[in-house]
């Protein structure tokens, strides 16, 4: 963009202190001229060019060609901006004003290398070059630098973590123990490492799905970071297996024989365990959630429930059973209602388990050395029971089983008044075949 050094104290020194308006064809000074004269009328017109209203029609009527220093003017003033100038001008003649392209079609290299540099600068520009040479000159792109995965350091941040419970698409991260699990994983076998093709076809390799799986979804956060492409995310996607689910038929009998002598134990060794046992047999639920409800106990407190309106969390009818809402909708594994007993409630309120902070591994580690059925299988046990005393959909809504049930707004009062009502066959038919002497 040249102008001649004279113009510079007079004009300030902007964006349009390069351009070289020779290299415009009249026409096309005109139409800028015209396009102020429409904008801001003639006055404004003949006090920034500093003419006389003869010379300004001499101008606009073609008989006298616009001269370059009058022309400049129109932007020093402010009359045209950057943003107007490239809407009137077309791109080449631009180019040709800025000497970047000769009159011959010939490219200043000298002067274009220039532009490329000031993109080290300028955030836009540089995401401008780079949109362009990616869309344009993609393939010769790739075999300049080949697959290369060079500089991209794998690193677990809270960032990470925002993403895995907020950002991800499908399922997300939304339990602690997922994200702990995670968390160990990446800490274990990726931290610090350089991504890399050997890299990336030794994870592929890997025995350990959930490693796949947290370098899977760390590849789509890079991507997320517009740190790796989408040509490599894609690759690393196709290269890297996801954790693969076995599809295969698994049996749960019912060992009556062992649950009675689990309960019994319970009753006789540990009250505390042998109410947590009878509220997972009773609601179904799992031993997580059961842990949940003990801990945030709040019975009085009111909720809106969408499709019912408002309730106490503790709902106890005449029937001899209460449920307690506890409003887990979210994620894989929901949770919204727990059934259970009176008498449980009140071995609950015995025992001071209720607003109580216990640890679920320490439930399961006390029946492992004690030779008792894991708390994970109650709620397989309670599934069976159910379907059988209480129909398959009011079971399938009392374990919250709702992506199995088409749950609208209109039908859910439906339903749980109907889980009421067969829950009471449920409790009578455990009692008869775990209790009754």
């Amino acid at each position: 963009m040249r102008i001649h050094p004279a113009y510079h104290g007079f004009l300030g020194v902007g964006w349009y202190s390069q351009l070289d308006p020779s290299r415009l064809d009249p026409g096309t000074k005109l139409r800028v001229l015209r396009y102020a004269v429409e904008k801001y009328g003639q006055r404004r017109v003949l006090e920034a060019l500093g003419v006389s209203r003869y010379t300004l029609n001499r101008y606009l009527n073609k008989r006298l060609e616009v001269p370059d220093e009058r022309f400049l003017r129109l932007f020093s003033s402010g009359l045209v901006s950057r943003s107007e100038f490239e809407s009137l001008v077309a791109a080449s003649d631009r180019l040709r004003a800025l000497g970047i392209l000769g009159e011959d079609g010939g490219i200043d290299y000298g002067l274009a290398l220039e532009v490329l540099a000031l993109a080290k600068n300028d955030e836009y520009l540089k995401n401008a070059i780079l949109r362009f040479v990616a869309q344009e000159f993609r393939e010769d792109l790739k075999k300049m630098l080949g697959l290369s995965l060079a500089g991209v350091k794998l690193e677990w941040s809270e960032d990470f973590e925002h993403y895995l419970r907020e950002r991800k698409k499908r399922r997300k991260v939304l339990t602690e123990e997922q994200l702990r699990k995670y968390r160990n994983l990446f800490k274990r076998e990726l931290e610090g490492k350089e991504l890399s093709e050997e890299l990336v076809e030794q994870i592929a390799r890997h025995k350990n799905g959930w490693l796949r799986n947290v370098f899977r979804h760390y590849i789509r956060y890079l991507y997320h970071k517009r740190r790796i492409s989408g040509e490599t995310m894609a690759w690393i996607l196709e290269v890297v297996p996801s954790r693969s689910y076995k599809l295969d038929i698994r049996v749960y009998p019912i060992n009556l024989e062992e649950l009675r002598k689990t309960l019994e134990h319970l009753r006789q060794n540990h009250r505390g365990y042998y109410a947590l046992y009878r509220l997972m047999l009773e609601s179904g639920a799992r031993l997580e959630h059961a842990l949940r409800m003990l801990a945030v106990w709040r019975p009085e407190e009111q909720v809106e429930i969408p499709g019912y309106g408002f309730t106490p969390r503790l709902v106890c009818p005449e029937q001899g059973f209460c449920r307690y809402y506890l409003g887990l909708r979210e994620g894989n594994k929901p949770c919204e209602w727990l059934y259970l007993a009176k008498e449980t409630l009140e071995l609950l309120r015995e025992t001071e388990l209720l607003s109580k902070q216990l640890r679920r591994e320490l439930v399961t580690r006390y029946a492992k050395r004690h030779g008792l059925i894991r708390p994970k299988y109650l709620r397989k046990i309670a599934w069976q029971l159910m379907r059988k005393t209480m129909g398959y959909e009011a079971a399938a809504f009392a374990q919250s089983r709702f992506g199995e049930l088409r749950v609208s707004e209109r039908r859910y009062s439906d339903l749980l008044g109907e889980t009421d009502e067969k829950y009471q066959k449920y409790i009578l038919h455990i009692f008869n075949l775990l209790f009754a002497s």
